[in-house]
């Protein structure tokens, strides 16, 4: 049994925390903490997870749309679907499940006698969580972060006005229909253009509610070319580009919003100003990777991604804590995120049970993005093998090229294409470039994804 030491540790107190122990310790139970974990029990772990809702499936148990399933396999299927189908999986096995269960921190230690040491460096995470049973404690020589991402709010964004009833992060309106089966409101105005904006409009129009118009402050739309067709095009609601809201009317409740065209430095363009009545406000505008425990055990953020910085095992600074699915980087698609998220799983198991080859980096190259790249993933290189590189553009560009450089020299050229920030890219890096920018002593790799002048 450890000891824990509360705050009744003054008057002398000392709570006993049962303890329980396992080889990898996923936090998180919606699409990448079932994969990783299915993934890490396939290679012969002692595999837990930890969930903080009732049940598996995460954010998917709301998605009822289409879509998903198309990759993974093969058929098109609604979000509860997919999920079940892992959720089945994870079932049939001896997968230990913590649900209604809420990490409140991860420290990391040697590992104590008797404890299993072949993980390398001797190291164990304690993961402690709360529960309507108490506080608990899980050690695992590897532990899994897929906490997923969180929705920006009204106060991220610092739209002035009032303060009424009726303004919603989209993600939140789609549970109250979906699961909860309330009505948010009867007249909408949805400000952002991402995936869930989208399909939230065409959700609510399905459920009678009337969407006034998606406003979105980009010259271009942030979601899928395939959800502005299905969502919008198809039920004749109208997509306003560079424009966004700038006031919220309302004491009680929303009665109106003000919107005002932008400029092309996203500034308000005073004169432009008209209010459209609505009583709810839906928010798109972007994730978050939900990275508070990754920070409270000393995983380095990538200030760009706002997730870990890991290498091509998907492992962060930390030793053996690994991160996978939308706390590592937000995702256009959940079957991307079963892929990243069983690899995940599987080093994680190999670093548990010492079985993974490379204990020892064979290199240590930062990898960062330039151009019109946004970010790259992974930030780190360890291994000269191939790898899949991971980013997304800041903006659309019809024709680019992705470039890799290291110490001033060009390593690599792909073909010209047509990028979109809406869509997460990937490039395989050879082994022979990691090579080659070894070869010339440099420690960065940079890709840069540069626009091309089309003849």
């Amino acid at each position: 049994m450890a000891e824990f030491k509360s705050s009744a540790t003054d008057s002398g107190a000392v709570e006993s925390v049962p303890t329980q122990a396992f080889d990898v310790v996923v936090i998180g139970g919606g699409p990448a903490g079932m994969a990783a974990a299915l993934a890490a029990h396939k290679a012969g772990a002692r595999v837990a997870i930890v969930e903080r809702e009732q049940h598996l499936g995460g954010i998917l148990r709301q998605c009822i749309h289409p879509g998903f399933g198309l990759s993974h396999f093969k058929q098109e299927l609604t979000g509860p679907e997919y999920a079940q189908r892992f959720i089945d999986q994870v079932h049939a096995t001896d997968i230990v499940l913590f649900l209604n269960s809420m990490v409140i921190g991860i420290d990391s230690g040697e590992c104590a006698s008797g404890a299993d040491e072949s993980a390398e460096d001797g190291v164990t995470h304690t993961v402690t969580l709360m529960s309507r049973d108490g506080m608990l404690q899980l050690t695992g020589c590897a532990v899994v972060l897929a906490m997923g991402c969180r929705e920006r709010t009204r106060s991220e964004i610092k739209i002035p006005g009032s303060r009424p009833a009726g303004v919603f992060t989209a993600g939140l309106a789609q549970r109250y229909i979906n699961i909860e089966n309330l009505k948010p409101g009867s007249r909408a105005v949805i400000l952002g253009s991402g995936d869930i904006g989208l399909i939230m409009a065409r959700r609510c129009t399905l459920e009678g509610i009337s969407v006034e118009g998606v406003y979105e402050l980009m010259p271009y739309a942030n979601g899928l070319r395939r959800n502005v067709k299905n969502c919008l095009d198809d039920f004749g609601i109208p997509l306003h580009l560079s424009t966004t809201v700038t006031r919220v009317i309302g004491h009680d409740r929303v009665e109106a919003v003000e919107v005002s065209q932008v400029d092309e430095h996203l500034a308000p363009i005073p004169g432009t100003e008209r209010i459209v009545p609505c009583d709810t406000l839906l928010l798109s505008v972007g994730l978050i990777p939900e990275n508070e425990l990754s920070v409270g055990a000393s995983v380095e953020l990538d200030p760009r991604t706002r997730g870990a910085v890991v290498d091509q095992s998907l492992q962060t600074g930390v030793p053996g804590i690994f991160a996978c699915g939308n706390v590592l980087h937000v995702h256009d698609l959940a079957d991307n995120v079963t892929t990243e998220s069983e690899r995940a799983g599987a080093a994680a198991a190999a670093y548990a049970l010492g079985t993974g080859a490379g204990a020892v980096p064979d290199c240590e190259l930062t990898v960062s993005p330039a151009g019109v790249a946004g970010y790259a993933q992974p930030g780190r290189i360890t291994t000269v093998a191939l790898t899949k590189l991971n980013f997304r553009v800041r903006r659309p560009v019809n024709a680019a090229c992705v470039r890799i450089l290291a110490d001033g020299e060009e390593l690599f050229v792909d073909k010209v294409r047509a990028f979109k920030p809406s869509v997460m890219e990937s490039f395989p890096l050879p082994a022979k470039v990691i090579q080659h920018a070894l070869d010339l002593g440099a420690s960065e790799i940079i890709l840069s994804v540069d626009p091309v002048e089309e003849a």
